[in-house]
């Protein structure tokens, strides 16, 4: 079953790709003596072939084509380089302030916690509220 499968996949292709040629072959018999008459700018005109028209026509459809595909990539890769670097930086501003918060005078672990270590002095504190 899936060689039958494999062989009607094939035969379409082949079909299709004769399909195309044909039509390609009935364009060219069919506009190859026609003149057209094309303007591309004040005072001027091409008068040609139809057939060199609709190729650079292509020709031309096809480089602009790829020419705005590689535009929208190049500023792809552009907002993700600033990313990267915006992601770089931070994290060596992260890595400075832990090495300078580690050269920071510490409490060994094992010592005493004492009360004056955790709360502020009593002189420091606000007065108490009255009660009703």
């Amino acid at each position: 079953m899936q060689n039958l499968w494999l062989k009607i996949k094939i035969w379409t292709k082949i079909t299709i790709a004769a399909l195309v040629a044909l039509y390609v072959l009935i364009f060219v018999l069919k506009n190859g003596d026609r003149k057209a008459d094309f303007w591309f700018w004040f005072g001027r005109e091409y008068s040609g072939s139809l057939l060199s028209l609709v190729f650079f026509a292509f020709l031309i459809g096809g480089l602009v084509a790829i020419l705005a595909t590689t535009t929208f990539r190049t500023i792809r890769q552009i907002r993700d380089l600033r990313a990267r670097s915006r992601t770089a930086r931070l994290e060596d501003e992260v890595r400075d302030m832990r090495s300078k918060a580690a050269m920071l005078k510490t409490k060994p672990s094992g010592a005493a916690v004492s009360t004056a270590d955790l709360a502020p002095p009593v002189s420091d504190l606000p007065p108490a509220p009255p009660e009703p």
